[in-house]
């Protein structure tokens, strides 16, 4: 930034000249509510009519004491319409960073409108608590409750609501189906015997009891199922039906010639 025309106002910064002739001139930063903003900003039907003024309270009887500071109040103008509170508390702070004011046009030129001396905190003034407290249920029922649409549907056909193909999958409504296990392979491999060998056991067991069940001839063999079941095949009859149902017997034939 430099100076342009010595003590003419008028400085360059970033190929742009901001004016800076009321650098020095004292203005206050006021925090608002945004119902009150809305109320200063909207254009006046009446050019002349005031759009709201700042009553500031002094004791004279305590003008000199710093304890008791300056009360400032402001009052809006014809605010009564939409419940907006009429009366505000301006709390005044002056502990702040330094800080100025900058506005700029649309044509482009920046301009210093002066340096911040008070900030303020607007608050609805002790009188307008209630007027105030009915203003935030409204507005908290405004938004509470929901609003519902309804639509003319032009085409009543229901065509437009029928579900397309691949829309929707069927499933039963029974339980997911379980995934089978695998069956355990048992933990000692079997080994096969000699035929004849195997034979001559099968007699022996049958000489034993004339009923045997696959389970039980597994176990007293201990031979591999599949060449169980091929040896009981050519040896025995299965049993179907009867008191005997689901056990082996000898052939009749070799029962004659155990005996």
């Amino acid at each position: 930034m430099e100076d342009q025309g010595g003590g003419g106002g008028t400085k360059q910064m970033n190929n742009a000249y901001v004016d800076t002739s009321k650098a020095e001139k004292a203005v206050w930063l006021m925090k608002c509510p945004p119902l009150v903003s809305r109320c200063l900003c909207a254009p006046p039907s009446d050019p002349s009519r005031l759009v709201a003024k700042v009553v500031v309270s002094i004791d004279p009887l305590n003008s000199n004491d710093d304890d008791s500071p300056t009360k400032f109040t402001m009052e809006l103008a014809g605010a009564e319409v939409g419940h907006i509170p009429k009366c505000y508390v301006m709390d005044m702070f002056k502990d702040f960073i330094p800080m100025s004011v900058f506005s700029d046009t649309p044509q482009g030129k920046i301009s210093v409108e002066g340096k911040i001396l008070n900030r303020f905190d607007m608050r609805p003034h002790n009188q307008n608590l209630e007027l105030y407290g009915k203003l935030c249920r409204e507005r908290t029922n405004k938004y509470t409750v929901k609003s519902r649409q309804i639509q003319v549907i032009d085409n009543d056909n229901g065509a437009h609501m029928r579900p397309m193909p691949g829309m929707i999958s069927f499933s039963t409504s029974g339980p997911p189906e379980k995934k089978k296990t695998p069956a355990k392979a048992t933990d000692t491999k079997r080994t096969r015997r000699d035929r004849g060998e195997m034979e001559e056991i099968v007699f022996k067991l049958f000489e034993r009891q004339s009923n045997w069940s696959l389970r039980n001839l597994i176990q007293e063999t201990d031979q591999p199922e599949q060449f169980l079941k091929d040896i009981l095949k050519d040896l025995c009859v299965y049993n179907n039906k009867g008191t005997n149902q689901g056990t082996y017997e000898l052939k009749p034939e070799y029962r004659k010639s155990g005996d």
